[in-house]
């Protein structure tokens, strides 16, 4: 069963910068996906990126440009990196993961496996 473990978030200005982390802890199938989805407040779960164990990537239309999304495959950790954050940005970030496919989905449901949730909040 695999547990991922999330780090980083916090506060930072408008136009700053972050950096989220997350933890594979327990897998042991080197086929899968990873990556990013947030809640922003009164708003539905949506994709802010996502990677492959190939190293394809996806990310959603309104953080293009702005957050990439990187893979550790011997550590089993997916990073985020957040740039020109914008008070629209905040939500609750969770790593998700699907274990045995390469398949990127940008649907929340179809990821097995949550994290508990990283808060980041951007003041403006």
């Amino acid at each position: 069963q695999v547990q991922l473990v999330e780090s980083g978030g916090g506060l930072v200005q408008a136009g700053g910068s972050l950096r989220l982390s997350c933890a594979a802890q327990g897998r042991t199938n080197p086929v899968y996906v990873m990556g990013w989805f947030r809640q922003r407040p009164g708003k539905e779960r949506e994709l802010v990126a996502i990677i492959s164990s190939r190293g394809i990537t996806s990310y959603g239309d309104s953080v293009k440009g702005r957050f990439t999304i990187s893979s550790d495959k011997v550590a089993n950790t997916v990073d985020l990196q957040m740039n020109s954050l914008q008070p629209e940005d905040t939500a609750n970030y969770y790593c998700v993961t699907r274990s045995g496919t390469t398949v990127l989905n940008a649907r929340a449901d179809y990821y097995r496996t949550w994290g508990r949730g990283t808060q980041v909040t951007v003041s403006s």
